[in-house]
């Protein structure tokens, strides 16, 4: 793991301010950052937190894909957290599991949100459920009665369950180490 250079710095928390709104890259991107960058291309492949993977910088579209520590993050430091969709209750178990997020579960949806963004999925008291990819636009997902919302990356309860992250499942765990 490396510390960011300053130019690679700037294009994280520009990155982050697009997708997730204004201020979102300096609350993910304020301490202890570190990246790790692809040994083939040596572009910006991970984000860390006090080595804890909180985003992946997708190389097709060049967004960030979260991680529940990242979106945990955005949660907890952000006044209003943006692209999110807050569902039913009695759902909120499914959905930590992994379960992709039907429409008529939705209680409410970020109105800006657009298919295909990046979005962080909770329950009607906020808490954390899972961060996944919107399907339908926010206003969709609260009118429609029918259909996937949210296609869920991960839940909670899956992260709970796993002993240790994609990352460290890689060729990269020798380098977190470090």
């Amino acid at each position: 793991m490396n510390h960011p250079t300053l130019p690679q710095l700037r294009k994280l928390i520009g990155v982050a301010n697009y997708q997730f709104g204004r201020g979102a890259g300096q609350v993910l991107f304020n301490k202890g950052v570190g990246v790790i960058c692809s040994r083939r291309t040596g572009r910006i492949r991970y984000i860390l937190r006090r080595n804890r993977l909180i985003a992946t910088l997708r190389p097709r579209d060049g967004y960030l894909a979260l991680t529940m520590a990242g979106a945990r993050i955005i949660l907890e430091n952000m006044k209003e957290p943006p692209n999110l969709v807050s569902v039913r209750d009695d759902v909120s178990e499914f959905i930590e599991a992994g379960g992709d997020v039907f429409a008529k579960h939705v209680v409410s949806a970020d109105r800006c949100l657009r298919p295909a963004e990046e979005v962080i999925v909770v329950d009607q008291r906020n808490h954390l459920l899972a961060v996944g990819r919107a399907i339908l636009s926010g206003n969709d997902m609260q009118y429609f009665k029918r259909g996937v919302a949210v296609k869920v990356r991960r839940g909670v309860a899956e992260s709970r369950s796993k002993r240790q992250d994609a990352l460290q499942d890689s060729d990269y765990a020798d380098e977190l180490e470090s």
